[in-house]
């Protein structure tokens, strides 16, 4: 595929700043940050604009705090600022020059994709695997702590085979080595050195001790908009591989998790090797969840837990995703009523793709308090 001839001074343009900010209006949670900015806002978007113009841009600090979802992890938010540019970065250069390279079945974050897609590649495939009647194979393969040891040089090489703009690649990097200052890795020991204080099970506090701290050159800022549409571009030489020249028809991959179906286990032996091998170029390793299973028997993907039983897909929702959603409904009833309706219509949305079982779980999590 062609290199993108995208200028960096094509995206320099102030209606893309202030279109860019109505996107971050919509979907910050930090309403408190909006109406300050909102104050002075002319002024804030001038600035944002000449800034690049200038092309003396630089990424600012993050705020770094933990959530609890229900397991533990750090989120490191930008202010609006980085925000802004981080959007005009993604609308307007890494989506149109990346999205066309990506292969169908890479499916996370992506316009018309996501975890609705994978969902119906994976009960699509096992629909057509099955009428064979013979035992079907799954690979599922899993990714050590993904975005925390994306390498950068890597990821750099990358982009420089699809950008020639020096002004662009300028810009990209910048983002991509905002994680690479010490005050990332002196706040997320002060944010998990806070929370250890509480009154919290030893689970958890074990859970909060393999939060893993970022290493000089390595890792994507979780939370950034950019960080999530250069991870699935991060390995899209594999997706490559795997379809084009280990010939595997049936794979899905959403993000740090991927599935090859196939009726020959040997041959699925070879092709997590095979895979491992790749990913050394790539200085990644699969982790211990890697596994190969029989469709039978059953595997979790997106959530969800299928399997075939007496020649029918039986599709069911995992019991880690009830226990998080039934502590959401939780929290936002007693916190946030209004969130609760979306997030319920959400789950129903989520649960009725399954087989069975899922009205009634719906009702009770519907009647909890």
């Amino acid at each position: 595929m062609k290199k993108s001839m995208l200028k960096y001074e094509e995206i320099v343009d102030f209606n893309k700043v202030l279109k860019s900010y109505r996107v971050i209006m919509k979907n910050t949670k930090h309403k408190g940050k909006l109406v300050k900015y909102h104050l002075f806002l002319s002024s804030h978007l001038i600035s944002v604009y000449q800034e690049l113009q200038k092309g003396c841009y630089r990424h600012g600090k993050y705020h770094i705090f933990l959530i609890k979802d229900p397991k533990y992890r750090i989120i490191m938010s930008e202010n609006l600022k980085d925000k802004i540019v981080n959007q005009i970065v993604s609308e307007y250069i890494l989506k149109p020059a990346l999205e066309p390279r990506l292969i169908d079945s890479n499916t996370a974050t992506r316009k018309g994709k996501g975890n609705q897609y994978a969902f119906d590649l994976c009960r699509k495939y096992l629909g057509k695997l099955k009428r064979e009647e013979r035992e079907i194979y799954i690979l599922k393969f899993d990714i050590k702590k993904y975005f925390y040891n994306i390498d950068h040089e890597i990821l750099i090489k990358k982009l420089e085979r699809v950008f020639v703009d020096s002004a662009l690649l300028f810009l990209l990097k910048d983002i991509i080595h905002s994680s690479n200052y010490s005050y990332v890795n002196q706040e997320i020991d002060s944010v998990i050195g806070k929370e250890l204080k509480k009154d919290i099970s030893l689970y958890h506090q074990r859970e909060l001790e393999k939060i893993p701290r970022y290493q000089y050159g390595k890792g994507l800022a979780i939370g950034n908009v950019t960080s999530q549409i250069l991870a699935i571009y991060y390995l899209n030489g594999l997706d490559h591989y795997i379809k084009e020249q280990l010939e595997c028809k049936y794979y899905i991959r959403y993000m740090d998790d991927g599935i090859v179906f196939d009726y020959d286990k040997e041959r699925l032996k070879k092709i997590r090797r095979l895979i491992e091998k790749y990913l050394e170029q790539e200085k990644l390793v699969l982790n211990e969840k890697t596994n190969i299973y029989k469709a039978s028997y059953g595997f979790t993907f997106i959530g969800y837990r299928f399997f075939i039983k007496n020649g029918k897909l039986i599709i069911r929702i995992g019991n880690k995703v009830k226990i998080r959603m039934r502590r959401k409904i939780k929290n936002l009833n007693v916190y946030d009523k209004e969130k609760l309706i979306r997030v319920k219509a959400s789950y129903y949305g989520y649960l009725k793709r399954a087989s069975t079982g899922f009205l009634q779980f719906f009702w009770d999590i519907n009647l909890r308090k």
